[in-house]
Order: C-alpha cells, then structure tokens, then sequence
C-alpha cells in the first residue's frame, strides 16, 4: 500500500514512547476535546455520533495553539500539508493469493466458492488473486481467468467458454460414467448422484460434490455409503456435507423410521383443531 500510494512506512521502536511522543499527545488531545465532552451525551444512531464527533472536531482544529496564539491546527494544515499532497490516481485494494489446482470440473475453490477456468488447465498448478470484489486466476504469470467475487458458499460460478465443446473428448467423465460408478456402491447411492447433476445447469458443476461422496466408500465402506445415501434420500438432503455428516455421526447404522404424516392426533375436547384459526366470517366482522 505504502508503495501504491508513494509514501515511506517508519515503524516506531518498542519500549522507545518518544518516537509516538506527537502521535500519544494527539490521542490525548481527541480524549479531552471529543471523548470527554461527550461522556454524558447517548446516542441511538451512528451517524448522529458521528455528526456529533465531526463538530467538535471542526472546533479543536480552529482551537489556537496556547504557546502560539496565531497558529491552529487548520492553518497549518493549510500551509504545509495540502500543498504537499498527491493526488490518489487509483484506490489501493487489498489482494490475497493462494495456489490452486483444478479438478476435472475445470473450477478452483476460493473460501468455499467454486471459479471456472478453461478446461485445458485441468490439474495444473495456478495463482489465484482474489479482493473483496474480483477472483483472478493466473497460469505462468498470464491471467487465464477474471470473475465478480461471490460469497455463496459450495456454489459455483462459471464462464461459458471455459466448458469444453465435448466433455468426453477432452475429460472422460460423463454424468452417465458417475452414475454407472455409484450404481456399484448401490442403487440409494447412484439415486443420489443422479440428483445431483439433474439438479445443476450445466452437470459438471456438480462431479466435485459426486467424486466426494464416492471416495467416502474408501473411508466408511461401500456399505455403510449405501446405507448413509438411504437415509439421505428419506431425509431428502443430497450433498457431500450431508452424507459426510451422516457418517461421521454414525446414523447410517441407526434404524430408519417410516413418516407418519397422514397419522391423526388424539381425539379431545379440549383440543381446539385445526378450524378455530380460520378467519371469522364477514358478517362478524362489522
């Protein structure tokens, strides 16, 4: 930032308070002037504090110095700082970087958020770039990649022409090869694939989420898996984190209970029933 801006950053020593002594002396001054001259005010609104803050600050600037009655804080400002500022050609922003490898959905993960980058890149080694607004993606040095940064997260964000003209071709991996898979691991898993890519845009948004649940049969058996996507089509949740969470938790090997929505309550009379919150009639209400 300091670079961006053309400015030099001098940090001050530990234990050395006389290379802050200017610096302590000015929080001195705001605490006697604005924080103590409004200790007894309450405010309900930032930007009535605010207000509140920016008078009283107006007045200390205008304040004359006691050993230098002619000068204030705001002509000095006048006279010295403002001819010397430089004008702010461009905004700094604030950049992470971090490496990042495609998988074979040709996206890269960003705090939970999934970008596209072309296809041909899948499996090499990238730079990604991201603010507060923007995810850049680099190969070598050259941007392969630029997307509005978005914070929804195991989304995924994808540019039309990164996809492959053929996914076959190029990749091997169709929604009809992981169904084919899960059907080897049981007929409750490849249902639940199967949901998956039917409920994306484009199917291969989802093979990240399908080759995750598939590898949890080398970590909890093809059984219990088998038995985890049951309970998750019972429960309707189809994703990763579901079974994962499923499994973890061991509910796959507790007992799987039948819905008993059309069973009917207990007949009472004190029971009110479901008519005593219909609306009253028009002609109770005048």
């Amino acid at each position: 930032m300091a670079e961006h801006y053309g400015f030099a950053v001098i940090p001050a020593r530990p234990y050395k308070p006389r290379d802050k002594a200017k610096v302590e002396a000015g929080v001195q001054v705001a605490q006697r002037w604005i924080v103590a001259a409004l200790r007894h005010r309450k405010f309900f609104h930032l930007a009535d504090l605010n207000e509140a803050i920016a008078e009283l600050l107006d007045r200390l600037n205008a304040r004359p110095f006691r050993k230098r009655p002619d000068v204030s804080r705001t002509l000095l400002f006048q006279q010295l700082d403002r001819p010397a500022l430089k004008p702010l050609a461009e905004r700094y922003v604030f950049a992470q970087w971090k490496p990042v490898r495609p998988n074979i959905d040709y996206h890269v993960e960003i705090d939970r958020h999934y970008y596209s980058v072309p296809f041909k890149l899948v499996g090499q080694q990238l730079d990604a770039r991201y603010t507060a607004m923007t995810v850049e993606i680099f190969h070598r040095g050259t941007r392969v990649a630029s997307h509005l940064r978005s914070y929804t997260a195991y989304a995924a964000t994808t540019i039309h022409q990164h996809r492959p003209r053929s996914h076959q071709a190029h990749l091997e991996w169709t929604p009809s090869r992981l169904i084919h898979w899960a059907a080897t691991v049981g007929p409750g898993t490849a249902e639940v694939v199967r949901t998956i890519l039917d409920r994306k845009v484009h199917p291969e948004a989802g093979y990240r989420a399908c080759l995750g649940i598939l590898s949890l049969a080398k970590a909890y058996t093809a059984t219990r898996l088998e038995a985890a996507s049951q309970r998750a089509l019972l429960l309707q949740v189809y994703s990763y984190q579901s079974l994962k969470s499923i499994l973890k938790r061991s509910l796959d090997r507790q007992p799987m209970l039948e819905a008993e929505s059309d069973r009917s309550g207990p007949q009472h009379d004190n029971i009110r029933g479901p008519h005593y919150y219909d609306p009253p009639p028009n002609d109770l209400l005048h």
